[in-house]
């Protein structure tokens, strides 16, 4: 009986799906001379059955037979309803001019400016796409209560972020992502990442996260896990918004805190302590063993102490002000711009085990509980101006952004295999500054008045630091909770000065596009010729002074008061400050690639469309470094690396109704190395723990495969699967060498592969229930398999020839759970549920006998309400990290080395669950 009812009911939609016609049409904006109009909403009335306009305002949509009332509209314009009548297999024409509804064209701007950032908008710009793409806009930011851009991109499918590692794609880490900003390449300002940290860009100078996970020849070859763009937000009409937020953080604030001396004050409030940090002028540019007088040490370090004050952490506070506006003249003509100023303040307290193991050593070869205390701030601006005319735009982007973090760390325990000496302390007090400047300049003109003919481009140029200075440690015995005892000399008090300078990053892009053979439904194919560059030149510079003494005694000091005891000691001649950089002290790098593209969409019929094209990219790496085997002045070894990639991408689209599309993509990328993994520079960590770039590390070249089915029930349903592969000839890992010494480093290993499957789905709860209209539930989960073939010829020899990739996790979960009500009758609110976690993944390969070190599963868990209690006032409260577990690295239980230790914890601690508040008035 049940098998004859589904038979029924499945006969019964095909029949009723057979028996359908067809409306289309062309959408305009009668108030600017009959301009497309994207994303205007074309509906059936009384119905969920609708469409949005495509980027030229067309639309399609399928009908059953029968009377109907369409209805036309777009948020800020009058809305028009068009009854009709169809047959089966019938086509009828509907076009439509829509104009304002008499009110201020400014008011008009603002909410057409607000649709292209909307879900549903988006939702159909992923339906329309060739290629795999999908996108996130200001509108969902904000309704997830989403603070920066990081975080937003996690919301999309196969995407996880890793504290202080940026973000994974299908499992892949940073080094295989890349970063545009409003189609140019970017640079990163960190040396440790592939791309900026995304968690400086506040979603308030952000318009829409496009996000592609196959690769087009117009977007940069250096793709594995996906490219990123960032279209910085336009001009929304006439708006200034004034926000303020608060948080609190549980064990982070309210807590006792330690902070360096000299952050301690307006000047380290604002973080501006870089100045009074850098290296005295008397060390001059190279190393030359000056050895300080005790005058000179007193000259040069009064700002700057080794003291540290205990405090209490008060909340974190943020402040935004957003100011944009639309001039507009003649002709129909326009000026847009918009400002945008940004900064925040966080206290982050971080606690727990910090371990390693050695090759042969069945303890540990380090045992710290390390406890940090971290002050962090960061601050942004945006100008943006864009000129509009009938025939093309001109636009002028300059955003600058930065970060500072003071750190306070205290290593507790026993290091270097010496168990018997529990009270080891470690003391670092360091300041962290990064800069960013990017300028944009970006245009857009039409050829022919029939837009068949255009043209589009733009250059930037940009400024970048990276700088650790005065990084300063002190080491010695623990004597009580106040005191240290130490000796002078070894390593126990160094003064770091570590520097990525970006001499200058520039950026370029030129593309013209043909649109030829529009057929009977408005469809065109399109040729696109294009041209990238960018080139990047950066210096490092790493030099540290040592603290060393001519007599052998031992010292009791008071730790956070230590520095009167230091400078004392120096005005009497027991102990003075010299420089002992090593030759590798300073290294130059010059990355050069000019790419040059040809693309084709052609569209074969009402159903399949194909993107296919070639890029041709040629590469050129000048590295320039000193070995530890040469003299300071020696002259550089060169490292010359030029490369001609020929890439090739095909992406297709198959439509198999109005509803669903099936698509494929296949192409060959590259993988160039994230910078420190490149440069030649032992970087020594407190503790002894050296990382060091490998300058023979080769670039990747990565075969990439996807096949996708995607179903769009509505504008705001959708569902999709997908299944993926990917082939990686070389690919880089970390590998911790647990031989002799505790080095992080970087290999080539022999060949990757990888394969997976995704599932995503948007949910209207209405389907079950009209007392359920306004809940709705998104998903996405990642399914993947791994595997990696080892090169053993290698110095760093790995316990077996086969393994999982590094960094890559098998499974991982998003999903949030909305609901939106009203108040009263104006105060609209939306709540939203949001979870996530990635499984188990290998955080750094294990050598010589020690098994790998695992990063273990991390549940999270938020909860934001945001409320609109007013045409002027907005309010959002979230929870972050509700169930507040665990993040933890452990060593597998695969070593060869008999391991005696209870605990294969190497490394843990929770962050806290958040609370913020954020108010903001827009006059």
């Amino acid at each position: 009986m049940k098998f004859k009812f589904l038979f029924i009911t499945l006969f019964t939609a095909i029949l009723g799906f057979a028996q359908k016609g067809t409306v289309t049409g062309t959408i305009t904006d009668k108030d600017m001379n009959n301009e497309p109009l994207a994303f205007a909403t074309v509906m059936l009335k009384g119905t969920s059955n609708g469409i949005n306009t495509d980027e030229s305002g067309k639309y399609t949509l399928s009908v059953s037979e029968g009377n109907h009332t369409l209805v036309i509209s777009f948020l800020g314009y009058e809305s028009v309803e068009i009854p009709f009548s169809i047959k089966a297999d019938e086509t009828k024409t509907f076009n439509q001019a829509l104009g304002s509804k008499g009110v201020e064209l400014e008011d008009v701007v603002i909410k057409v400016e607000q649709n292209r950032e909307k879900e549903t908008a988006l939702l159909a710009e992923q339906k329309k796409a060739v290629e795999i793409k999908q996108s996130i806009g200001a509108q969902e930011l904000s309704r997830k209560g989403v603070s920066d851009v990081e975080e937003g991109l996690t919301k999309i499918t196969g995407i996880t972020k890793v504290e202080s590692r940026g973000l994974f794609v299908r499992g892949l880490e940073d080094r295989y992502n890349n970063l545009l900003i409003n189609d140019l390449q970017a640079p990163s300002n960190s040396p440790f990442k592939k791309i900026i940290p995304l968690d400086l860009f506040p979603t308030d100078i952000v318009g829409v996260l496009n996000v592609y996970k196959t690769f087009n020849p117009n977007i940069s070859g250096d793709f594995a896990g996906a490219t990123v763009n960032i279209e910085t937000s336009e001009a929304r009409g006439a708006q200034t918004k004034l926000s303020v937020g608060f948080g609190y953080t549980t064990n982070n604030n309210g807590e006792n805190f330690l902070i360096s001396e000299d952050a301690n004050s307006t000047q380290g409030f604002f973080g501006t302590l870089k100045k009074d940090r850098e290296l005295p002028s008397l060390f001059g540019n190279a190393p030359s063993a000056v050895q300080m007088t005790s005058t000179q040490y007193a000259d040069t370090h009064k700002q700057n102490s080794w003291n540290v004050d205990e405090s209490s952490s008060p909340i974190n506070t943020s402040i935004g002000f957003l100011h944009t506006d639309r001039i507009k003249f003649k002709n129909d003509n326009s000026l847009n711009y918009v400002i945008s100023l940004n900064g925040e303040n966080k206290y982050v307290i971080r606690e727990g085990a910090d371990r390693s193991f050695l090759e042969g050593l069945g303890t540990y070869n380090k045992n710290f509980f390390t406890k940090q205390y971290k002050y962090q701030t960061a601050s942004s601006a945006l100008i943006g101006l864009k000129y509009k005319a009938k025939r093309g735009s001109i636009g002028v982007n300059s955003f600058y952004l930065r970060s500072t973090e003071s750190l306070i760390q205290d290593q507790l325990g026993s290091n270097n295999g010496l168990s018997n000496n529990p009270n080891l302390l470690i003391r670092l007090n360091q300041f962290e500054q990064s800069n960013y400047f990017n300028n944009q300049l970006l245009a857009s003109y039409d050829l022919t008045e029939d837009k068949n003919h255009s043209l589009k481009g733009g250059v930037s140029y940009v400024k970048t630091s990276y700088d650790l200075p005065d990084r300063k440690v002190v080491t010695g015995n623990k004597v009580n909770d106040q005191e240290i005892q130490m000796s002078y000399g070894g390593n126990n008090l160094i003064r770091q000065y570590f520097t990525i300078k970006g001499n200058y990053y520039t950026s370029g892009m030129l593309e013209y596009n043909w649109k030829f053979g529009e057929d009977a439904e408005g469809k065109t194919k399109r040729l696109s010729l294009g041209y990238n560059t960018f080139r990047n030149n950066i210096t490092s510079k790493y030099r540290f002074i040592a603290g060393k003494t001519n007599t052998s005694q031992l010292i009791t000091s008071n730790l956070n008061d230590v520095n009167e005891q230091i400078a004392g000691d120096v005005a009497n001649g027991t102990l003075f400050f010299k420089e002992e950089s090593l030759s590798d002290y300073k290294t130059k790098l010059d990355q050069f690639v000019n790419a040059g593209y040809a693309n084709l969409f052609w569209n074969f019929g009402p159903k399949l469309e194909v993107n296919g094209g070639i890029r041709l990219e040629s590469s050129k790496r000048t590295l320039k470094y000193r070995t530890l085997s040469l003299g300071i002045t020696d002259p550089y070894l060169k490292d010359l690396d030029e490369e001609l990639d020929f890439l090739p991408s095909v992406n297709a689209k198959y439509a198999l109704n109005d509803l669903s599309n099936i698509r494929f993509a296949a192409s060959k990328t590259v993988t160039r190395p994230v910078l420190m993994e490149l440069l030649p520079v032992q970087f020594v960590d407190p503790d002894g723990t050296v990382k060091r770039g490998n300058e023979n590390l080769e670039n990747t070249s990565n075969i990439n495969v996807d096949l996708k089915y995607e179903l769009f029930t509505n504008n705001k349903e959708m569902i999709a699967v997908g299944v993926f592969g990917k082939k990686i000839d070389k690919p880089i890992e970390t590998i911790f060498s647990s031989n002799a010494t505790q080095l992080i480093t970087f290999v080539n290993s022999k060949e990757a592969t990888l394969f997976g499957a995704e599932l995503e789905f948007i949910f209207q709860f209405n389907r079950l229930s009209k007392q359920l209209d306004n809940l709705s539930l998104g998903f996405n989960t990642s399914l993947m398999k791994t595997e990696v073939s080892i090169d053993r010829s290698n110095n760093l020899i790995e316990n077996s020839s086969k393994r999982n990739l590094q960094g890559a996790s098998e499974w991982l979960i998003n999903s949030d759970l909305k609901y939106e009500f009203t108040l009263g009758k104006n105060v609209k609110n939306t709540t939203s549920l949001v979870y996530g976690v990635k499984g188990e993944n290998i955080f750094s390969v294990g050598t010589a006998g020690i098994d790998h070190i695992y990063e273990k599963p991390f549940h999270k868990l938020d909860f934001v309400w945001s409320s609109k209690l007013s045409d002027n006032i907005d309010v959002k409260f979230s929870a972050d990290n509700i169930l507040n577990p665990y993040q933890r690295f452990e060593l597998g239980k695969n070593s060869t080395t008999t391991i005696s230790e209870n605990s294969l914890v190497v490394r843990e601690y929770k962050k806290g669950v958040g609370l913020s508040l954020n108010l903001s008035y827009t006059f």
